[in-house]
């Protein structure tokens, strides 16, 4: 599943990133690496996805939730 389609409160794992060079090198540079546990904080239409991982809040662009798959931890 990808992280667009999670909602707030949810808690989960990535599972894999996208497989553009520029895109891993970003994403893991702010923290965000396969196996990171994380929760959603708030992912309204339109907005950035806020996730809470390694006792860091993030905005996320939607284009680049897309390409980052996770599974929900319950």
């Amino acid at each position: 599943m990808k992280l667009t389609e999670l909602k707030a409160d949810t808690f989960g794992v990535v599972r894999s990133l996208g497989r553009d060079a520029h895109f891993l090198s970003r994403i893991t540079a702010i923290g965000l690496t396969e196996g990171a546990e994380f929760q959603v904080v708030r992912n309204d239409k339109k907005m950035p996805v806020l996730v809470y991982v390694r006792e860091t809040l993030l905005a996320l662009n939607r284009n680049d939730c897309e390409k980052i798959e996770v599974e929900v931890r319950s």
